[in-house]
């Protein structure tokens, strides 16, 4: 496609967060992933003549915590609206939100492209309920309905058109999974639709003020997708204009079997859906006292924490900003702290071996069997050259990491893993290593040098990995130097 130098794209994006709470938005039913469908409704969430919903204080609560992390205005009067439009997924035959009064007004996240830091603007963060699920494909001549979904609480992030290439936009919806994962109001689970987003892409020559035509991406459920589809879309409207068409407005869709996107329906001009006060639910006012008590329950965010980090332990901003990737994380480390000084290490285990570990059992920090007392007793005993990192990472690692064993020494014993660094033992293999190869000896003594990892391999092989490699290499370059 047509590069397109002389253009610039202008992306705004739609970011809907399942909050994680026990109940929906306006009864007490579940939002349990994954229960069979239709198990979990009632007739409130299918607004049945009589009934009655009741606003969840939690989901409250989460909206405000997103609203602080993100600079905004908590706005202090809120009503619900009834957003009126059908769709067979939608039992009411309307959504309840607060698209035209957000309970967070304005706001930014900060994000990182290469070297280059800047903050995107936000229009609002507001709440709102899901609908339920359409399933086109488990029949073949019918689409069934799941009303589970519906009711459950959302927050929608709405950003300004602030964000600038594919790129921005992936880093954007980086830091919100990131953020409502910290906050603990979400899990961040795209697969399952937990966060989805919603991607309105323009593009216009540079210079231009005036925005061009926008198109609409529906539903995105990667942060991989968001970036491929945008990068499709801005590709295929520069080859429109290039090529003398125009822009139709759209609402399109993903194919990430081939990043490509393709039109869902035209959208000539905005949908109007007759919004009005929901007269079932009263008016909520928010005290400063109680946005306060909530300012106060934030935990510290990533980049405070991140320079925390670097001045607090010495770490390099490199690690405090793999170690700040959650907060689960952060707290591990933590904890692993206050069992040793040598907060280098704990960061070279954190985000070496048992990052690979965790990945490869599918865990994380939150679940993981290894105590944080017992890593600081691996380091403390890898300092004292009792065995090397590399013997501790691919022998002793697999045997603690599900915590049953806790007695390192132990298990390193019953491997015949411990180093010796007894001088009498070490000086027996290392002469036997130097005996084994006169004719080497000699070629060492006329000046190879390297063929010190030769006997320093000798060694190794006859005491069968016990020697210490530091104190059997100086003993073998004493003794081959005479």
């Amino acid at each position: 496609m047509t590069e397109g130098k002389q253009y610039e794209a202008v992306i705004g994006l739609e970011v809907h967060a399942q909050l994680a709470t026990k109940s929906k938005l306006f009864c007490s039913d579940a939002t349990n992933f994954g229960a069979a469908p239709n198990t979990q409704i009632s007739p409130i969430t299918m607004g049945h003549p009589g009934s009655l919903p009741k606003t969840n204080k939690k989901a409250v609560e989460f909206a405000i915590k997103m609203g602080l992390a993100c600079n905004s205005t908590i706005v202090k009067e809120n009503y619900f609206a009834r957003k009126n439009y059908f769709y067979p997924d939608l039992p009411k035959g309307y959504q309840i939100s607060q698209h035209t009064t957000p309970i967070c007004a304005g706001g930014n996240i900060q994000i990182k492209v290469g070297d280059q830091k800047r903050y995107v603007q936000l229009n609002r963060i507001h709440l709102e309920e899901d609908a339920g699920k359409s399933i086109h494909d488990i029949d073949p001549t019918h689409t069934l309905i799941d009303l589970n979904r519906a009711g459950t609480p959302l927050i929608e992030i709405v950003t300004e058109p602030d964000i600038f290439s594919a790129e921005e936009a992936f880093a954007y919806v980086t830091e919100i999974r990131k953020l409502v994962q910290w906050l603990g109001i979400c899990d961040g689970n795209m697969e399952e639709g937990s966060l989805r987003c919603d991607a309105n892409v323009s593009v216009r020559l540079k210079g231009e003020k005036k925005l061009g035509t926008r198109v609409e991406v529906k539903n995105l459920n990667s942060i991989r997708n968001v970036k491929k589809s945008i990068e499709y879309e801005i590709a295929r409207m520069i080859e429109v204009l290039e090529s003398g068409g125009t822009i139709t407005q759209q609402t399109r869709s993903f194919d990430a079997s081939n990043d490509t996107t393709f039109p869902l329906r035209d959208k000539e001009e905005a949908n109007d859906y007759r919004y009005f006060p929901d007269p079932d639910l009263a008016p909520f006012v928010l005290s400063d006292t109680y946005i306060n008590e909530i300012k106060l329950g934030l935990p510290i965010l990533p980049d405070a924490l991140e320079e925390k980090l670097m001045t607090q332990y010495q770490l390099s901003r490199y690690d405090a900003t793999q170690i700040c990737e959650s907060l689960n994380t952060v707290q591990y480390f933590e904890a692993t702290a206050k069992h040793t000084s040598n907060y280098k290490s704990v960061a070279n285990w954190m985000l070496g071996p048992i990052k690979s570990y965790l990945n490869e059992v599918g865990l994380d920090y939150s679940n993981l069997g290894l105590q944080p007392n017992i890593l600081a007793d691996l380091i403390r005993i890898i300092d004292a050259g009792q065995f090397n990192f590399s013997v501790g990472a691919s022998k002793i690692l697999p045997q603690i990491a599900d915590g049953k064993k806790t007695d390192i020494l132990a298990v390193a014993t019953e491997l015949n893993l411990l180093q010796v660094n007894d001088a009498d033992t070490l000086e027996k293999w290392v002469d036997a290593a130097i005996a084994s190869m006169p004719d080497k000896v000699i070629e060492y003594q006329k000046g190879k040098k390297g063929l010190i990892g030769l006997f320093i391999g000798a060694v190794k092989k006859i005491s069968q990995g016990q020697a210490d490699p530091n104190k059997a290499s100086e003993l073998l370059i004493q003794k081959l130097n005479k």
